[in-house]
């Protein structure tokens, strides 16, 4: 049997946009590797298309699209889907609820569907009542006709059978050990906090924002991300790095300066708060940063730990991140704690196989659906998650 998929929702592939990108650019290669044939669709500009680690066995797809906050993902979500009709592959994985729109078209077409479900959207700060409800009705819609549901984390899993009805396979983002670098010029080992995000709201940046004003007085503090459209927050940004000890670098797609900069920061705070495996925490940890994290479920479940969680809140964010840079002992501590954890929970080998599993599946007729055995292994699988390195 032939096996062919398309991947539907992502800027493309080689991007380096986010997680969805991040997660492509794993699977793509390992499916071509494994006798798939791979088509990603993507967005004009977004994808590069020289990139040195390329698989030339991956097929990309340019669709068309409205390049803006609010309609990006559907316009292109529906032009993915149209497209992938005319051709019908063996199944599609689609990365976002907000696809969950076109997945009849899909099932109509006889193309079973693998969905990646992401974060709880419709609770990001970022997004209007409208486009909350769009994010909720999609998800709505993902849960009746998608195939099989893809959850990042324990949690996102346990909220989608609460609220939706409907079971999903765990499968979280992975991270790379990488080999030791050098530090960035311009910076000391050890000798800077770091922070890397998505500016929106519910990556608590504004919260750092404050805490590294006071930071900065006797640290050095490194800025990585932007809103990717601009914005108060980008200004606010623009303004925080007039401080001759903050340095805003905005998104950052050198792989090998962003591992270096995780690998030698002194402390990393992390401040997502409605996403479920973030990857930016899981490749954090795989380079040994000590972490500073928001308190949130699904921090503690990658984090396997609540020992260096904080409140959103500036004053706290700034204690703990001051605690990290002065106690050598603990900075080592977590350093080993966070490789080995990433190097035994989110291995993107694995990752991959599991994807590749699900597609087998969602193939061969099967729905993501458990029964109570299922939910009892899953919920003595978190405890072990979280115990691991207590």
């Amino acid at each position: 049997m032939s096996k062919s998929v398309v991947v539907i929702g992502t800027r493309g592939y080689p991007s380096y946009y986010g997680g969805f990108e991040t997660a492509v650019r794993h699977l793509a290669p390992f499916l071509a590797e494994n006798g798939w044939d791979v088509t990603v669709y993507c967005r004009e500009g977004q994808t590069k298309d020289d990139d040195a680690a390329r698989d030339l066995r991956v097929r990309t797809t340019r669709t068309w699209g409205l390049e803006s906050k609010s309609l990006s993902t559907l316009s292109f979500g529906l032009t993915s889907v149209l497209h992938s009709l005319m051709h019908k592959p063996k199944v599609a994985l689609v990365m976002n609820v907000a696809n969950g729109f076109f997945l009849p078209l899909l099932k109509l077409r006889g193309i079973p569907s693998v969905v990646n479900v992401d974060g709880i959207e419709w609770e990001r700060a970022k997004w209007n009542r409208i486009a909350k409800f769009v994010f909720k009705l999609g998800a709505l819609m993902t849960a009746r006709y998608g195939t099989i549901l893809v959850s990042d984390s324990l949690e996102i899993q346990r909220r989608w059978r609460e609220e939706f009805g409907r079971d999903s396979v765990f499968i979280p983002y992975g991270g790379l050990v990488p080999a030791q670098s050098d530090v960035v010029a311009g910076y000391e080992h050890d000798k800077y906090v770091l922070m890397v995000a998505r500016f929106v709201p519910e990556n608590t940046v504004s919260e750092f924002f404050e805490a590294a004003q006071h930071l900065a007085e006797h640290h050095r503090v490194v800025i990585v991300g932007s809103t990717g459209y601009g914005g108060d927050l980008d200004e606010a940004a623009r303004r925080l790095s007039e401080h001759p000890n903050v340095d805003w670098l905005g998104h950052l797609s050198d792989d090998k300066k962003l591992l270096s900069l995780w690998q030698h920061a002194g402390a990393y705070f992390h401040g997502h708060s409605v996403g479920g495996t973030n990857p930016a925490l899981v490749q954090a940890m795989a380079c040994g940063a000590p972490v500073i994290a928001r308190d949130t479920p699904y921090n503690a479940e990658v984090l396997g730990s609540d020992e260096y969680l904080v409140p959103p809140e500036p004053l706290a964010i700034k204690a703990a991140v001051e605690r990290m840079l002065k106690d050598d002992d603990e900075r080592t501590k977590c350093r080993e704690a966070n490789k080995k954890r990433a190097a035994s929970q989110y291995d993107w080998t694995d990752v991959c196989m599991r994807y590749e599993s699900a597609m087998r599946d969602a193939i061969n007729g099967k729905k993501s659906e458990k029964g109570e055995e299922g939910h009892r292994n899953d919920i003595h699988g978190a405890s072990d998650l979280r115990s691991t390195l207590r």
